[in-house]
């Protein structure tokens, strides 16, 4: 859906803010503000990828869902990035599929429009190609943590992080959205935030939780957090 009137900006993503004006300005006509209400499914593993997304205030998770219907999340693209784009440099269809865990605002821009201002302006490929190697970094650290960390310090990363990404204590998360991202039982999802909240980190609210004391919820998170936000601030200009 185009939104018509919206208090978002296209700078609201902060790839398109760190952009000079110039080029920017050779982008803008092509982007539209789009929302993503949470739950839609923007590409399923093998469609054709139209457009490149700049998130603002969503976040948009790629899921692989396997054969015998097991599923796992391997990126989430929020604020700080792009998707619809690198996943499909060659072959133009998607990895897997792209759902929208939180919802919000995006920028929009059709994918041959993006290629095309890739070709024609050398500081938007390269700010693309830093983004790249920012989000295999963090992929590569994701992978790591599923394998080695709880899952306790795992909800405190994807809770902080997603904080990071919407600028709000109040987080549109419920169990069963926390069990999906972690691919984890929405009971054991509970237990740790039955936890968290008794010992003053969170309180929850019916479709949500609120942040209580961020600065305990990262004594609990794990290094993956602090490396993540690490890597893209050394390679991209994020605030």
């Amino acid at each position: 859906m185009v939104l018509q009137t919206s208090k978002a900006t296209h700078r609201s993503n902060w790839l398109l803010a760190a952009l000079e004006p110039e080029d920017l300005g050779y982008l803008e006509p092509h982007l539209d503000i789009v929302i993503l209400p949470k739950g839609t499914i923007l590409y399923e593993a093998g469609d054709p990828i139209r457009y490149t997304y700049f998130p603002h205030d969503a976040i948009v998770g790629l899921i692989n869902v396997m054969e015998e219907g097991q599923f796992v999340e391997v990126a989430s693209f929020g604020r700080e990035g792009l998707f619809g784009l690198i996943s499909a440099i060659v072959s133009r269809e998607a990895f897997g599929r792209y759902k929208v865990q939180v919802p919000g605002t995006a920028s929009r821009i059709a994918i041959d429009r993006m290629r095309e201002a890739m070709r024609a302006r050398p500081k938007v490929q390269r700010l693309v190609l830093s983004y790249s190697e920012a989000l295999l970094a963090q992929t590569f650290q994701t992978v790591s943590c599923n394998a080695i960390h709880t899952v306790e310090a795992r909800c405190c990363n994807w809770i902080l992080s997603t904080r990071d990404r919407i600028e709000e204590d109040l987080l549109p998360l419920t169990h069963a959205d926390l069990a999906e991202l972690l691919g984890v039982q929405r009971s054991t999802v509970s237990t740790v935030l039955r936890t968290f909240q008794t010992q003053g980190l969170i309180t929850q609210q019916r479709g949500g939780i609120i942040i209580a004391d961020r600065a305990g919820l990262e004594e609990m998170t794990c290094e993956c957090y602090a490396r993540i936000r690490q890597t893209f601030a050394r390679l991209l200009p994020v605030p």
